[in-house]
């Protein structure tokens, strides 16, 4: 790591609390606010892990997703590292939620509008109330310098893509931000091999835990073969050491590690796959397609398991959770050691900065 991007960005961590204390008093709307938690991780080289809030709010029914979202944050913590869980509320980017806004983003359910990259803007603008998706959260976390986003599963190029041109924004935003996410890869009733051709276009680099076949989610394999493969926690950590290694470089992309399910949850999952083919089959014969498709098909699948496939969700989250923060913790340990002294060096800078009242516009 450079001296002028590790520098760069603990100015930029200066910036981001000198808006959260303007943000908190409510005279700049549109400022990131970061919670304190989050603040002194980052400024303190500790790992942080970015968790999205769509699944609070679109996943699950209160109090279900309250209760999830806290049991996910705590294994964080239990894990040494710090959650760092992303929403916009009253307008405002909030980088690390409180409790109440966890409840409160939580109890808002479907009012709190989906917020991918694009709707950024408009929610923000409006002061209104927005649950991050994959997109947007890669999007936040890589502006205060959070380098691994968590996930169950991300958007790709939707079946028949070629034709409607429906390919989530999740990938691009993956091609031009150095982030890291860890998922279960991509659910199946999404084109998986042309998400992974989309995901070569970008340059992003993708790799799969223990295996050189990419997960789909609910199913340990989607039979497409990745060109990278990672068999520890260490070799993740160096991995996504090279999201850094991206920025100085000035590729700007980041790298997608896909984690299978554990094969004691394989048979729910096959039978969850076996739903998804079905209510494939019934939004052809339906002709149901662009936006309708896959709240139709989420909400098929959901109906044919009884309920099944959103406790699995939640369960694979969970259950995952505790192997993501174990390589973030390493991945930050890497690039500590890598740095120790120039680090220490550029935190006296800070703390000089801070004290004099010093700020900086990059």
């Amino acid at each position: 790591m450079s001296s002028s991007s590790a520098l760069s960005r603990l100015v930029n961590l200066q910036r981001q609390f000198e808006q959260t204390k303007r943000s908190e008093n409510g005279s700049s709307k549109g400022d990131v606010k970061i919670s304190p938690e989050v603040f002194d991780a980052l400024s303190n080289g500790r790992a942080v892990v970015a968790l999205e809030s769509t699944i609070i709010s679109h996943g699950m029914p209160y109090p279900q997703n309250l209760q999830t979202a806290k049991e996910v944050e705590a294994i964080v913590r239990e894990n040494g590292a710090v959650p760092a869980t992303i929403a916009i509320l009253d307008g405002i980017p909030c980088i690390g939620l409180s409790n109440e806004q966890l409840e409160r983003l939580a109890s808002l359910g479907t009012k709190a509008q989906k917020t991918a990259r694009r709707d950024i803007a408009h929610i923000v603008a409006s002061g209104g109330n927005g649950a991050t998706t994959v997109s947007a959260t890669i999007f936040f976390a890589s502006k205060v310098g959070i380098p691994v986003f968590v996930t169950g599963g991300i958007g790709g190029v939707h079946r028949h893509g070629e034709q409607t041109m429906d390919i989530s924004s999740d990938l691009t935003e993956l091609g031009r931000s150095p982030v890291a996410v860890i998922s279960a890869g991509i659910k199946s009733i999404l084109d998986i091999p042309r998400t992974l051709e989309y995901l070569e276009t970008q340059g992003v680099t993708v790799a799969s835990y223990k295996t050189h076949e990419f997960p789909a989610f609910f199913t340990e394999t989607s039979g497409c073969q990745v060109p990278c493969r990672v068999d520890s926690p260490e070799d993740c950590a160096r991995l996504i050491g090279m999201t850094h290694a991206n920025l100085k470089l000035g590729l700007g992309s980041g790298i997608l590690i896909g984690v299978p399910i554990p094969k004691e949850h394989a048979a729910s999952g096959r039978m969850i796959e076996s739903a998804i083919q079905t209510a494939l089959k019934e939004a052809r014969d339906k002709n149901v397609s662009g936006n309708a498709e896959t709240p139709f098909l989420l909400a098929k699948v959901n109906e044919l398991t009884k309920g099944a496939s959103l406790a699995s969700s939640i369960l694979f989250l969970v259950s995952y959770v505790w192997l993501y923060c174990d390589i973030m913790v390493r991945a930050f340990m890497v690039e500590f050691l890598q740095s120790l002294e120039l680090y220490q060096y550029q935190l006296r800078i800070y703390s000089h900065c801070r004290r004099k009242n010093m700020y900086y516009m990059l």
